[in-house]
């Protein structure tokens, strides 16, 4: 696909990831004209106000989002004299969207296509697919069907009369994203594109191999563990299940009858998706739920505690699985699967993943961005990193890009007025 690139060298725009556990704002600054970008703020907040992805409090997530925003502007202030923050790239959880497939088929109106044919084609399936409860996220086109004849990649400047395009749709319930929509309008924010959360993860931390031979990347976020099908340099599902660390957490807590605070440290300091034989003579301290002397302290067995966060995990890759099953894509030719996100960060969860999915599962590494700080390259802020790739990237896919086609504004002003007339 051929799309114009919406950033020039010099540019600045900024994403925002409101999740379970974390609000994270990045600032990103291009340094070319071919998507090369430094990270010239970072700023992230204790989440409020969300729940499993879904905001539950508008006003507390409002303060959050407002911190976390201006944390990302005080250190890119130092890069970027008096810059104001508005555009954002925003985060859209799996919990709250939905992932199908539609066709659509259009006459060639030259002899040759062009650009402008597959915009047609995607323009005629978003009308045809949009729904008022439902907002348009991604328009993915998969594979082109020219005059009868499948498996076509690139369709520019090939002869046809009649073009068929296999599209991925995706789109997020209207609601959730409107509740997004009025915290952000209160911090002075504009929402300049809308991105899956699984497919930012997938684009920050697939490797470019695992994107085109096909593999599956699992963000392991604190209240959602999602998921995505990368094949041939598309994404063709995506999906979640409201299960994380978390709930992990919580598991623990009713299980030892200890407070959240402390099952959260139970979990850091000794915490494992699986059990060795020396965990059953490894003892340690669980302080009781109300009592200030660690005299009345229990004691547990490390493969006890173990055994409560592999039942956990267990079930969540039992649910990916499933899911993936049940999407109709065939994901099985994908052997290969990335985990990332905070609780992917557990000893033993690439082994427990890899006995459960029978793939092949490595863990994401560390980002390597420039003007990125280490305490944020690691898999817990792959979404963030993920959402300026995806806007850099890959514009052709955004439903208002295709919609807008033939208006002569930029392309950060179209969106804004997409997103005026919407919301």
């Amino acid at each position: 696909m051929s799309f114009k690139q919406p950033l020039r060298a010099g540019s600045v725009i900024a994403t925002l990831d409101v999740g379970s556990s974390k609000i994270a704002c990045f600032i990103a600054q291009m340094t070319d004209d071919e998507g090369g970008f430094k990270i010239v703020g970072v700023g992230h907040q204790a989440s409020q106000g969300v729940k499993s992805g879904v905001i539950i409090d508008i006003n507390l997530a409002e303060i959050a989002i407002a911190q976390s925003v201006h944390a990302a502007e005080k250190m890119a202030s130092k890069t970027i004299k008096g810059y104001p923050l508005r555009d954002v790239v925003l985060a859209v959880p799996s919990t709250s969207s939905d992932s199908h497939f539609m066709d659509a088929h259009v006459q060639m109106m030259r002899q040759t296509v062009t650009e402008n044919d597959v915009r047609r084609a995607l323009a005629k399936a978003q009308m045809k697919a949009q729904k008022d409860d439902r907002e348009m996220v991604h328009t993915i086109p998969v594979d082109y069907i020219l005059d009868g004849h499948r498996g076509i990649q690139n369709p520019y400047g090939m002869s046809g009369q009649l073009m068929d395009i296999d599209i991925h749709m995706v789109d997020a319930d209207y609601s959730h994203l409107k509740h997004i929509s009025q915290c952000t309008e209160r911090n002075h924010l504009d929402i300049v594109s809308l991105c899956s959360s699984p497919y930012a993860a997938g684009l920050s931390t697939l490797v470019e191999d695992e994107i085109d031979l096909g593999a599956i990347v699992i963000d392991m976020g604190a209240g959602v563990t999602s998921y995505a099908v990368f094949q041939s340099g598309r994404m063709l599902y995506a999906g979640g299940v409201p299960i994380g660390g978390q709930h992990i957490t919580s598991d623990i807590a009713h299980g030892l009858t200890a407070s959240i605070a402390d099952a959260e440290r139970l979990k850091t300091l000794y915490g494992s998706a699986l059990a060795t034989i020396s965990d059953e003579h490894e003892y340690i301290d669980v302080p009781m739920m109300g009592e200030q002397n660690s005299k009345a302290d229990q004691q547990i067995t490390r493969s006890l505690l173990i055994n409560i966060i592999q039942a956990r995990l267990e079930e969540t890759f039992e649910m990916v699985r499933q899911g993936l099953t049940d999407s109709g894509v065939d994901a099985a030719r994908c052997r290969r699967v990335v985990l990332t996100g905070g609780a992917s960060l557990m000893p033993g969860v690439q082994d427990l993943a890899q006995r459960i999915l029978s793939k092949q599962v490595r863990c994401a590494q560390s980002l390597k961005v420039q003007g990125l700080p280490d305490a944020t390259s690691g898999p817990a802020f792959a979404v963030s990193m993920g959402l300026i790739t995806y806007y850099t990237e890959r514009p052709y896919e955004m439903p208002m890009e295709i919609a807008s086609y033939g208006d002569s504004r930029s392309i950060p002003q179209r969106f804004k007025s997409w997103f005026k007339e919407n919301w």
